[in-house]
């Protein structure tokens, strides 16, 4: 495998600690052992992985999975469980400036597509994934962006979309205590446990027949004359079709097609102990509404179920240890100049993974140009849960032949400047955003 951060990025280190981990226990997929056929062959064992693997098998489609690490190891194991609209990094005007109205319509529905249908999977497969929150709400950080949030809300009332805008001086009565300035929320999104609602997918996906296997990577990928063959360790598999779904795992060459054309950016998140009723009336916060600002550089947290609040926002640009530490600090004060009230309360957990990032800033799910048989999905730009188990499903229905992939995420990735140095545009960019939000 050949990755542009170091290997520390994607060994054990920077998911030491994570909370979900101690929420459910993993499966015990079995490692690839000898050599073994299917109809379709899965890289990647997150959202888009399983997604595709429950939705292959069943429909009857002979499926393996391969997953390099653990179940749940990448993002989808150590994300924020915020299963909301999202997807792309390209704002609307933008968008529409791009691809013209109607596409982009289409798009921003396939957003609130994937919500619903993230649901549905839920709802169908009887999860208990710790649901909670009616939609998700956008907090301003700066008066200006509440004008912005106004905006919003006039729009949506003219398209017919019941959205609750909240003045400041209202925030207190809703438990949204913090340095915000009026807040807007949708009513779309909801949060989760992560893990427990991929671990739930997984367990259909097995029960309905996909073979899953564990610490299986595939280090060779190419096109024999019974199909597509999947190189690991111990095995192979041959397949018709191949499915990549590493995300802001992958590797610069599973396929080579793949080199220079998405750019991983760490993520960091801090989960407290259980807060007690004091500490909320405290602070003010006492919602448990899913929560974000409106920074661009944007801050994402909860009040979970068990009381427990979780709190996010993007990390570091290198990977260390050393790094690692700082990226944890810098969050934690972020967290305490947010929640003052919270000072010293403990965070039991901290941890970090990484999102994945396209240079036209939408999700891609379709073929890889020029590899009949091969497909990938991802670039979901931190909005993962939803995103990410959507497009598992529309590439289970690309390998059956069919599709609904809106037009927006059939346009194959950009490829990036630099090639392996790419990942040096990524302080610049985040400085220009981060001044941007002063």
């Amino acid at each position: 495998m050949k990755h542009i951060f170091s290997e520390y990025a994607y060994g054990p280190g920077p998911r030491d600690g994570c909370w979900w981990d101690e929420t459910i226990a993993a499966p015990e997929w079995p490692r690839l052992q000898g050599n073994l056929e299917a109809d379709v062959a899965i890289i990647g064992g997150g959202f888009t992985g399983v997604s595709a693997a429950l939705h292959l098998a069943e429909a009857g489609v002979s499926v393996a999975l391969l997953e390099a690490k653990f179940p749940g190891f990448g993002a989808s194991g150590r994300n924020g469980g915020f299963c909301c609209l999202g997807g792309a990094m390209i704002k609307e005007p933008g968008l529409t400036r791009r691809v013209g109205a109607e596409a982009a319509a289409e798009y921003w529905q396939a957003e609130e597509d994937a919500v619903n249908f993230a649901a549905s999977v839920i709802e169908r497969l009887g999860l208990d994934v710790d649901r909670h929150s009616r939609g998700e709400t956008q907090l301003a950080h700066r008066p200006k962006d509440m004008e912005k949030l106004r905006r919003k809300a006039e729009a949506a009332a003219k398209s017919g979309t019941e959205v609750e805008l909240i003045e400041a001086g209202d925030l207190a009565a809703k438990g949204l205590g913090g340095p915000f300035h009026g807040a807007l929320t949708f009513p779309v999104g909801f949060g989760l446990n992560p893990r427990k609602y991929l671990f739930g997918m997984a367990t259909a996906a097995d029960q309905a027949g996909a073979r899953l296997y564990r610490e299986s990577p595939v280090t060779a990928l190419k096109r024999g004359a019974r199909g597509w063959e999947l190189t690991t360790p111990h095995g192979t598999v041959t397949a018709e079709t191949v499915i990549v779904g590493t995300n802001g795992y992958s590797s610069e060459d599973l396929p080579k097609w793949l080199g220079a054309r998405y750019i991983p950016a760490q993520s960091n998140v801090l989960v407290t102990r259980p807060l007690t009723d004091a500490e909320l009336d405290a602070q003010g916060w006492t919602s448990d509404q899913a929560s974000y600002d409106t920074r661009n550089l944007l801050h994402y947290f909860r009040l979970m179920p068990d009381r427990r609040f979780l709190f996010g926002m993007r990390g570091g640009l290198m990977s260390s240890p050393a790094a690692e530490a700082k990226a944890r600090q810098r969050n934690r004060a972020d967290f305490e100049a947010m929640f003052p009230a919270w000072k010293q309360v403990e965070a039991t957990h901290a941890w970090s993974g990484m999102v994945c990032l396209a240079r036209l800033r939408t999700p891609f799910v379709g073929s890889v140009p020029g590899q009949p048989g091969l497909f990938a999905g991802m670039a979901y730009h931190g909005n993962g849960v939803a995103m990410g188990s959507y497009s598992g499903m529309m590439l289970a229905e690309l390998a059956q032949g069919r599709s609904r992939v809106p037009r927006v995420m059939q346009t194959p990735l950009a490829r990036f400047p630099l090639g392996p140095f790419r990942r040096i545009l990524l302080p610049p960019f985040y400085l220009a955003r981060a001044l941007a939000d002063l």
